[in-house]
């Protein structure tokens, strides 16, 4: 059976030149995010940091004419190898962040399965399923894009390349 275009199966792979707990380190400055990530508005977290029950909320707009409200439930925080979480909100799904040693540097896999609930957007999605994908695809490039000139401006390492998604 065909999965429904409203869903959006997510796994990228990306190489960085510090080890994970400079990786982790340097994720649990939320307060950051929204200077890191143009995409990101009204970003706050509910909780003291990066820890099960935790709860990010934000506004996410990526380059198609639509905007997201969602909220990340931390469900299991694993410092500084993983972290499993809970989407809710415009796209509901579950979510995981994997930090693995490699080398002198860090392998970090994020993936998701979520799935659109907005009406306009699961709507947009069954005629133009591609520009949906394509939207997504910019916000991931853009995060990671914007990670990487937080690494630079902070004097760390370069990160590394990156595999494609799968």
């Amino acid at each position: 059976m065909a999965r429904s275009t409203s869903v959006i199966d997510y796994r990228g792979h990306f190489a960085f030149d510090v080890p994970p707990e400079a990786v982790w380190s340097s994720i649990e400055h939320c307060e950051r995010f929204e200077t890191w990530w143009a995409w990101l508005r009204e970003f706050r977290l509910e909780g003291p940091r990066l820890e099960a029950g935790a709860v990010m909320h934000g506004v996410v707009s990526p380059p198609v004419p639509y905007t997201m409200r969602i909220q990340v439930a931390l469900d299991r925080c694993s410092r500084p190898n993983r972290i499993d979480a809970t989407v809710h909100g415009d796209l509901e799904g579950p979510a995981c962040l994997v930090l693995e040693p490699a080398g002198d540097g860090t392998l970090v896999e994020v993936s998701w399965t979520v799935e659109m609930t907005q009406r306009a957007m699961r709507l947009a999605a069954r005629v133009a399923h591609p520009l949906m994908r394509w939207g997504h695809d910019r916000v991931v490039e853009a995060t990671v894009n914007g990670y990487r000139r937080h690494l630079a401006s902070t004097g760390g390492p370069q990160p590394t390349g990156d595999l494609p998604p799968t």
